[in-house]
C-alpha cells in the first residue's frame, strides 16, 4: 500500500486530496471529504455561491475580517458595544445569503438587507442617544430591537436547525410570563414586559452584544482566519504526512497514525467530526490493511478528532468564553487544559496498544518521505503554534497573540511555491475565515437571549438551587450531595450537547449549572472546566455523536458499536472532570496548586487511566478475565477521587488485578 507524500501538500478545500483503498484505486476525494465533514458538523453547510452573490459575499467577507484585524490594533474610539454593532451587521446579513431558508432566494436578499439596516440602526440614529434611551426606548427602538431579535433566531435557525431558537423562545416566554407563575413556585418572578425584553437585549452591554458574541468577535474570528492561513498554507496535508511517516515501524503504528493526526489536524480543524473525517480519509485504509474491525477504526477516529478541541494550543471556542467568564488570560485555561487533555491522549493510546495486540494488527508498509525529511521541507508549519504560545507568554493578548502567528503563518507560507499566499489566495482566505464564523456568530448572538433573559429573571440561581436540592433530597451527606450534583450535572449537559452546539452548551451550562457547582464551593476554574469538558464530549455521546457518526461514514461501520467504541476511547475525558470538582485535590489536575501535589496528582491519574485501558479493553499481557476487569475499573474510579484512603484502596485493587492476571496465565501456561 502507498501514501501519497507530496513534497507539497494541499491544504485548500477544493484541492482534490485522495487516499488509496486496497486494491489502489481511489477512496475519497478531497472535496467530498469537505461535503461528508459538512454534514456532520454541529452547524449545517453553507449554500455553495456562483456568479455575482460568491463575489459579493467573498469581499463583504472579507472586508469583515479586515476589520476585525484592524479593530486589535486600532479599536473603535465609541466603545465596545458600538464595534460588535458593527461586526454583527457584517456577518448577519451574510448568514441569510450563505444559508438558505424556506422561502425563495429573493426572500433571503430581503432579509439580509433588513438585518444590516436593523444592525445599524443605533449606529445611524445617534449611538449616544440610543444609548440614553436605555430603560426607555422609543416605539421605533422597540420595533427594531424586535426585529433583530426575529432575524437573529432566524439565523440561528438556519444554520443549527430549530432547538436553540426554540430554547431562546423558551427563555423569553418565562421571562414574559414567569410573573404569571404561582408565587410559591422557587422559579416565579416579577415578569418582564416586551419593552423590557427589547431593552435588555437591544440596548445594553449584555443581551445580543453581550459576552459570547464580544468573544465570537474578539477571539474566534481570529482564530478562525489563523486556521484558514494554516490550511491555505498546506499545514494540514503536512501535519497529516507527517503523522503517517513518523509510525511507519511498528504494528501499533496505523492506529498511533490516526490519534497524532487527529491531535496535529485539529489544529487547524477544531471541529471534532470535521477532523475526524478527514483525518479518516487518509488513514482508514491504513487501518483497514492492518486488519482494524470498522468499528474500532471509527471509534478511534472519532475520540481522536474530539481530543483535538480538549487540546492546547487552540482548544474550542468556549475556551475563549471561559477565559472572558473568568476574567483570565487565555494562556491560563491553556495551562488547565494541559494535564486532563495528556490523561485523555494517555488513554487513547493505550487503548490503540490494546487493540494492536487483541486484533492481531499487522505492521503496513508505507511509501513516501520519511519523517525527518518532511520536518526538514515543511517543519516551519509548527513555528506559529509555538508562537501562540510564546506571545502569550510574554504577556501580550490572545487577540494579538493570534494575529502575529497568522501573520507568521502568512510569511512562511512563501517558503512553499506552490502554496505561498499570494494577493488572490490571500483574499480567498480572509473571505474564508469569516465565512467560518457565520455560524458561531449567530450562536453567540442567539445565547446572548439566554444570559440576558437568566440573569434579568434570577432563573440561574433558583435553577442551580433546585438541582442542589435535589441531590440533598437522596443524601444529607456533603459529599454525596456534591457528588451527585456532579454527576447530574454531566447528565444534563451531554444532554444539552446532544441538541445544541458545543459554546450554546457552554453557555447555557455555565448560566444554569455553574452556580449549582459554585454554591457547593467547587472554585470557578474547576467548575468552568467541568462544564467545558462536558459539554464537548457530546461529539461522542450516543445517540448522536456526530463525531462517531461521521467516522462511520468513512469506515463503513456500523453507527452504534462505532459509538460505543468512541466512548471507550473518549472515558478518561468523561471521568477526569468528575475528579475536579469532587474532592479539592481535583484542582491540581487543572495545574493548580503546589509543584508536588500536582506532580503527584498526575501520576496517580495516570495509572487510574491505565486501569481503565484494561477495565474497558479487556487486556493486560493477553486477555483479561471479568474479575480482573472488574477490580480494574473498581481501581480506576477509586484513583480518581484523589484523597489518601481512595488511593489506597484504589492501589489494592489495581495490584490485586495484575497479580490475579499474572499468577492465572502461569497456571495457563504451566
Amino acid at each position: 500500500m502507498s501514501v501519497d507524500n507530496s513534497p507539497s501538500p494541499p491544504g485548500d478545500a477544493g484541492d482534490s486530496v485522495s487516499t488509496l483503498d486496497d486494491q489502489g484505486k481511489t477512496a475519497i476525494t478531497g472535496d467530498a471529504v469537505d461535503a461528508l465533514a459538512a454534514r456532520f458538523e454541529d452547524e449545517r453547510p453553507a449554500e455553495e455561491l456562483t456568479g455575482w452573490p460568491r463575489i459579493a459575499v467573498s469581499t463583504v467577507a472579507g472586508i469583515v475580517s479586515v476589520f476585525v484585524l484592524a479593530q486589535v490594533f486600532l479599536p473603535v474610539p465609541q466603545g465596545n458595544q458600538y464595534f460588535l454593532m458593527l461586526f454583527l451587521a457584517g456577518v448577519l446579513p451574510l448568514v441569510f445569503v450563505c444559508y438558505r431558508g424556506f422561502g425563495p432566494r429573493s426572500l433571503d436578499g430581503v432579509l439580509a438587507a433588513a438585518a444590516f439596516v436593523v444592525c445599524l440602526y443605533p449606529v445611524a440614529t445617534g449611538f449616544d442617544a440610543f444609548l440614553d434611551r436605555q430603560g426607555s426606548l422609543s416605539t421605533l427602538d422597540t420595533v427594531m430591537g424586535g426585529l433583530l431579535l426575529v432575524l437573529i433566531l432566524e439565523g440561528c435557525r438556519r444554520t443549527t436547525g430549530w432547538v436553540l431558537p426554540v430554547v431562546c423562545l423558551a427563555f423569553l416566554g418565562y421571562a414574559y410570563y414567569g410573573g404569571y407563575l404561582p408565587q410559591s413556585w422557587a422559579i416565579a418572578h416579577a415578569g418582564m414586559d416586551f419593552d423590557q425584553i427589547v431593552d435588555a437585549l437591544y440596548n445594553t452591554s449584555s443581551g445580543f452584544y453581550g459576552t459570547p458574541l464580544d468573544v465570537c468577535a474578539s477571539y474566534i474570528v481570529l482564530f478562525t482566519l489563523y486556521g484558514a492561513v494554516l490550511n491555505s498554507s498546506g499545514a494540514g496535508r503536512f501535519f497529516v504526512d507527517l503523522s503517517v511517516a513518523a509510525f511507519r515501524r511498528s504494528r501499533t503504528a496505523p492506529g498511533r497514525t490516526a490519534v497524532a493526526s487527529g491531535f496535529l489536524l485539529g489544529t487547524v480543524s477544531g471541529s471534532g467530526a470535521a477532523t475526524a473525517v478527514s483525518v479518516g480519509a487518509v488513514t482508514w485504509p491504513i487501518l483497514r490493511r492492518a486488519g482494524y474491525p470498522a468499528e474500532n477504526a471509527g471509534g478511534m477516529l472519532a475520540a481522536a478528532g474530539v481530543g483535538a478541541i480538549l487540546s492546547p494550543p487552540t482548544l474550542g471556542a468556549a475556551a475563549f468564553i471561559i477565559a472572558e467568564y473568568l476574567r483570565v488570560s487565555y494562556l491560563q485555561v491553556l495551562l488547565w487544559a494541559t494535564i486532563p487533555t495528556l490523561l485523555y491522549y494517555l488513554g487513547i493510546l493505550l487503548a490503540v496498544e490494546i487493540d494492536a495486540r487483541k486484533f492481531g494488527v499487522r505492521p503496513v508498509a508505507f511509501d513516501g518521505q520519511s519523517a525527518g525529511r518532511l520536518l526538514a521541507r515543511f517543519g516551519y508549519h509548527f513555528a506559529s503554534l509555538f508562537a501562540i504560545v510564546g506571545f502569550l507568554a510574554m504577556d501580550l493578548s490572545a487577540p494579538r497573540a493570534v494575529v502575529y502567528a497568522t501573520l507568521l503563518a502568512f510569511a512562511l507560507s512563501f517558503l512553499d511555491p506552490t502554496r505561498r499566499i499570494g494577493h488572490r489566495r490571500l483574499a480567498e482566505t480572509l473571505a474564508t475565515g469569516t465565512r467560518g464564523v457565520l455560524p458561531v456568530a449567530a450562536v453567540c448572538a442567539a445565547a446572548g437571549v439566554i444570559t440576558a433573559m437568566t440573569t434579568k429573571t434570577g432563573l440561574g440561581p433558583q435553577l442551580a438551587e433546585l438541582l442542589v436540592k435535589g441531590a440533598a433530597a437522596v443524601t444529607d451527606d456533603p459529599t454525596g450531595v456534591l457528588a451527585l450534583t456532579a454527576v447530574f450535572s454531566a447528565v444534563a449537559l451531554m444532554m444539552l450537547g446532544l441538541a445544541v452546539p458545543v459554546t450554546a452548551s457552554f453557555i447555557i451550562g455555565w448560566v444554569i449549572i455553574g452556580p449549582a457547582l459554585l454554591a457547593l464551593h467547587v472554585s470557578p476554574p474547576e467548575a468552568a472546566m467541568f462544564v467545558f469538558y462536558y459539554s464537548v464530549l457530546s461529539e461522542v455521546t450516543p445517540p448522536t455523536a456526530l463525531a462517531a457518526v461521521a467516522a462511520s461514514a468513512i469506515t463503513g461501520g456500523r453507527v452504534i458499536p462505532t459509538m460505543w467504541q468512541a466512548g471507550k476511547y473518549a472515558l478518561p475525558a468523561f471521568l477526569a472532570p468528575l475528579a475536579f470538582v469532587l474532592t479539592d485535590h481535583g484542582a491540581y489536575l487543572l495545574a493548580r496548586g503546589p509543584v508536588l501535589g500536582i506532580l503527584w496528582a498526575t501520576l496517580v491519574a495516570c495509572l487510574a487511566v491505565a486501569a481503565l485501558a484494561m477495565a474497558t479493553g479487556g487486556w493486560l499481557l493477553g486477555p483479561a478475565h471479568p474479575v480482573e476487569r472488574l477490580l480494574a475499573g473498581a481501581a480506576a474510579l477509586l484513583l480518581l477521587y484523589l484523597e489518601p484512603a481512595s488511593i489506597g484502596a484504589g492501589l489494592a485493587c489495581v495490584t490485586a488485578a495484575v497479580l490475579v492476571h499474572v499468577i492465572r496465565r502461569r497456571k495457563a501456561h504451566a
